[in-house]
């Protein structure tokens, strides 16, 4: 029996996931490879619970208990429809959905498809009240066979042959509305009924929402559970009796598989509602599978918005599940946790390098200024446009991290003699004797300068673009947007100012190439994506053009090839440190008088290092000394 369980439970999985379209077809179902997946992945990231006592009152221990239904169990099936969360009212035929007699429990092999599942589907009166936003609940009541649910019926009922289970079925959603118009004209595009409704409800409405396919799943599970041992989130499904201390038979909502796309919302112009009703047996390992995923007690301090959110991000895994490739799927998920990884490393090696940086030589201090301005952007864009709370904390940390970039790249100090407005002291800010001193600052300057008769000619377009055929909330959420559109549409150009610079200064050792490497896979990763989920054609387009930029700083690699004797920023070089000794106290003029290039990184500037005197190059008056060792005269680089 337990192997035709299993392989029959298999089959039924169409049903038993309890999914569909709204138009009220038969279940769609999902794979429970599918379900595994999210749960592995989830159960990763989740803590394991709290051993518990087993011990009870007094200290002795509890005794296991058993199903109040055993196995092979004849059962019979009440199903009622009523706007009342606690039903009553046996007697009211209109409030009996559905009747299903002789039911085994634990048969997977009976039903129209022969894996113990069995279906009913009606049409539902509106009451007025369900139409005007009301509740509306379902009741499910499993009696051994001979019984009936009504306890009124003292002859046929028994609470110990009674098992009982309701769950609201409309979901309420939130729908926001964004008052836009044309900034010029004061027009709209919006339906006019929505509107009025904005006006009388508010940004905000509530509203009831209907999917017409729900599944009442029963666990066929015998395990000798142990009140207040059960492990969460299962406890919260277990119910003991408070006499036997036995359990009842666990009964379960299965609407994992119904798309937050698929619902639509309950109102005056509906008359009816479809309704489907699935009953299946359920094991006891998807049944945990799915009741780990029904679970976000972790996340209760973020809110109920958070929830809706996540929801509808995860209609996007589903549609994956069950759409998708399984070896596609899997290499999605191997490459997910990679690009998890490139990042983090990204992000340890960018602070790094920037932490451990004494020079600035090559580098664009205005880029970083420009990366500022970037993140702020973005961090207001998104808190105009109420994105969720966990995106919104990614975005500050990274503005925050651009803010400490500046620290590394300028002088920042607090000027209190010249104080604002008499009280608060000044910031100021002063460039650094290294990139003062050297080419990079001309370059840097030159860069932004060309790049300025291009950036500004297409910022103006855009702004006029988005102001005559777009709709705002206002005058700086058009401003907001219009820089937003902008940089995620332009945004590549800013990083060809340090592609001048090392085309000027004919090197690239000065480059965090760690990170750049790691984020340059996570660009092709990204490119991966970009063509198997469907995402906007801008978006890909964004991609190919960060991976141009990147060939581009690989080409300039390679053409600039890097002096091995170089000391990079981490004070460290290739060259063997026993074969530079004997060379760095040869005393000689002509070394002391002959500079070494600062940035000379080519394999041609290399070999042009002075091993010959210069004729008269040396003068009488000046002392003559020992060339600076190689680390001490290559720490400017």
């Amino acid at each position: 029996m337990a192997a035709a369980q299993e392989a029959d439970g298999a089959r039924s999985a169409v049903v038993a996931a309890g999914g569909g379209s709204s138009g009220g077809s038969s279940p769609a179902g999902g794979p429970p490879t599918g379900i595994f997946i999210i749960w592995a992945i989830s159960s990763w990231f989740r803590r394991g619970p709290a051993p518990q006592d087993q011990a009870g009152p007094g200290g002795a221990p509890r005794v296991a208990s058993r199903n109040l239904f055993p196995k092979d169990t004849l059962m019979n099936l009440h199903v009622y429809i009523s706007e009342h969360e606690h039903f009553t009212d046996f007697n009211a035929t209109s409030a009996l959905f559905w009747e299903q007699h002789d039911l085994v429990y634990g048969d997977w092999t009976s039903g129209e498809n022969s894996d113990g599942c069995y279906e009913h589907f009606a049409e539902l009166d509106i009451p007025q009240s369900v139409q005007q936003n009301g509740s509306i609940y379902i009741h499910v009541y499993f009696t051994k066979s001979g019984f009936h649910p009504d306890p009124r019926q003292k002859a046929l009922y028994r609470r110990l042959a009674t098992v009982h289970m309701s769950r609201m079925i409309n979901k309420y959603k939130r729908r926001r509305f964004q008052k836009t118009k044309n900034l010029l004209t004061g027009e709209t595009e919006a339906d006019p009924e929505m509107i009025k409704r904005a006006e009388d409800y508010g940004p905000v409405e509530v509203i009831s929402h209907w999917h017409p396919n729900i599944t009442i799943n029963i666990v066929d599970d015998h395990t000798p559970w142990v009140k207040g041992s059960v492990p969460p989130p299962l406890d919260q499904y277990v119910k003991f009796d408070a006499v036997s201390g036995d359990y009842y038979p666990i009964i379960y909502f299965n609407d994992y598989w119904n798309l937050q796309k698929d619902y639509y919302p309950i109102n005056e112009s509906l008359a009816s509602l479809p309704l489907r009703v699935s009953f299946c047996p359920l094991s006891l390992w998807r049944w945990q599978l799915y009741a780990a995923q029904s679970t976000k007690s972790p996340w209760n301090f973020l809110g109920d918005e958070l929830y809706e959110q996540s929801d509808e991000e995860q209609d996007s895994v589903k549609v994956a599940l069950l759409e998708t490739n399984p070896y596609l799927l899997a290499l999605t998920i191997i490459v997910s946790i990679v690009h998890s990884v490139f990042e983090f490393l990204a992000f340890k090696n960018d602070i790094q390098f920037w932490n451990s940086r004494q020079s600035l030589e090559g580098l664009s201090v205005r880029s970083v200024f420009f990366g500022v301005f970037q993140s702020f952007v973005v961090l207001l864009y998104i808190l105009d446009n109420e994105t969720n709370f966990v995106v919104q904390v990614s975005v500050f940390i990274g503005v925050l991290i651009d803010l400490w970039k500046i620290t590394k790249v300028m002088d920042v100090r607090l000027d209190r003699e010249h104080r604002v407005a008499g009280i608060f002291p000044r910031l100021s800010f002063k460039d650094k004797s290294t990139y003062i001193e050297s080419s990079t600052k001309v370059y840097d300057d030159m860069a932004f300068r060309y790049l300025s008769w291009i950036l500004f000619p297409l910022l103006g377009c855009y702004a006029v673009y988005s102001l005559l055929y777009l709709e705002h909330k206002g005058w700086y959420s058009w401003v907001l947007s219009m820089l937003y559109g902008f940089l995620l549409t332009f945004g590549f150009i800013t990083m060809t100012p340090q592609l001048f610079i090392n085309y000027k200064l004919k090197s690239v050792a000065h480059l965090p190439w760690r990170m750049l490497t790691y984020k340059a896979l996570n660009t092709f990763i990204d490119d991966l994506f970009a063509f198997v989920i469907k995402m906007p054609v801008m978006y890909r387009i964004g991609c190919l053009r960060d991976d141009v930029v990147f060939f581009i700083y690989l080409y300039q690699r390679w053409i600039y090839r890097v002096d091995p004797t170089r000391v990079n920023e981490f004070g460290m070089s290739g060259e063997d440190p026993t074969a530079a000794a004997p060379v760095a106290e040869v005393p000689t003029a002509a070394g002391a008088l002959t500079p070494t290039p600062a940035l000379t990184t080519t394999t041609e500037a290399s070999t042009s290092l002075p091993t010959k005197p210069t004729q008269g190059a040396s003068s009488a008056s000046e002392p003559q000394e020992a060339p600076p060792k190689p680390a001490e005269d290559k720490k400017k680089d």
